[in-house]
């Protein structure tokens, strides 16, 4: 592979590579997530020490902050399957009127999900200091519950979409250069050498050569470029057929790879094996497809 060799299989470490870099940065979004439910639970206890305060009542603090919090850890632990969800199937303008249903689907098992975690938890909680948690009786609390659950879940579908949608326009989205109105194309459209890219209002080219991978996300390719990623809408089937096979690798069925990025290889058990970027970063190669990487590696 020339300069861009001194590949060892066997020895991931032969040539340093930083730390991974993953592109949606999940460790700050846990950490936004941990502090505003967590933040949400302090403030309600606070709330209603103060209310006893004012009443002259008395402020159960134990079990109120129980209760407060085992709501919010039960949140936490859904909305990264929300999360999850808003990457697989995203609502865009042509996708949302088909997977709405969907995520009405969605609202349901959030409740039911949130109220019997939370309800756990309580249960857990209390019978550590020693006393009895009952939660209610059935069916008004629960649907007590259900009316809040759905409002705080609607709330968090438009902000995580919201949050994806702004960091799409703030990264850029790639698209495919079209054929001009008039005169013969620049380039080969079927076999593109730029890509344009739509960032905040303005539009600038890509080249082809300097996308280091790509990783399928719905109905997106993921391009990585300089520490950015920018969408592709285009399945990742086409962008192989776009991009020159001598150049880009397909070492699993959701990623591609330029060649010059490759560092190391990790092969683990079972097969599989591990692409170490030069980014830093870790793609997957299936047990199928290593074979055929290192053969196009040695032909290089």
């Amino acid at each position: 592979m020339g300069n861009n060799g001194g590949m060892e299989s066997g020895d991931p470490a032969a040539l340093p590579v930083p730390a991974a870099e993953r592109p949606h940065r999940p460790g700050l979004t846990a950490v936004f997530w941990a502090v505003l439910f967590l933040g949400t639970a302090v403030a309600n206890v606070l709330v209603k020490w103060m209310r006893a305060l004012r009443d002259g009542e008395a402020f159960p603090a134990g079990a109120t902050s129980i209760e407060e919090f085992s709501s919010a850890f039960a949140s936490l632990g859904l909305v990264a399957l929300l999360h999850a969800a808003a990457r697989r199937w995203p609502l865009h303008a042509d996708t949302w009127r088909r997977r709405i249903g969907l995520y009405v689907l969605g609202g349901i098992a959030w409740w039911l999900l949130h109220v019997s975690a939370m309800v756990l938890l309580r249960k857990l909680a209390f019978a550590v200091i020693g006393q009895h948690y009952t939660y209610g009786d059935w069916p008004a609390q629960w649907f007590y519950e259900f009316f809040k659950d759905v409002q705080t879940y609607s709330l968090l579908v438009v902000a995580v979409h919201a949050v994806a949608w702004f960091g799409r326009q703030r990264q850029g989205e790639a698209h495919l250069l079209a054929p001009p109105d008039d005169g013969p194309p620049v380039e080969p459209v079927e076999r593109p050498q730029h890509f344009l890219v739509r960032k905040l209002g303005k539009e600038f080219l890509v080249a082809t050569g300097d996308v280091e991978y790509a990783q399928a996300a719905g109905n997106y390719v993921n391009l990585r470029v300089r520490g950015h990623d920018y969408p592709l809408r285009i399945t990742m089937a086409v962008l192989e057929q776009r991009l020159d096979p001598a150049v880009f690798l397909r070492p699993h069925r959701s990623w591609l790879i330029h060649r010059g990025q490759l560092r190391s290889i990790e092969p683990l058990d079972g097969g599989e094996a591990l692409l170490h970027m030069a980014d830093g970063a870790k793609v997957p190669c299936s047990r199928r497809q290593l074979p055929l990487l290192r053969q196009a590696l040695a032909g290089s």
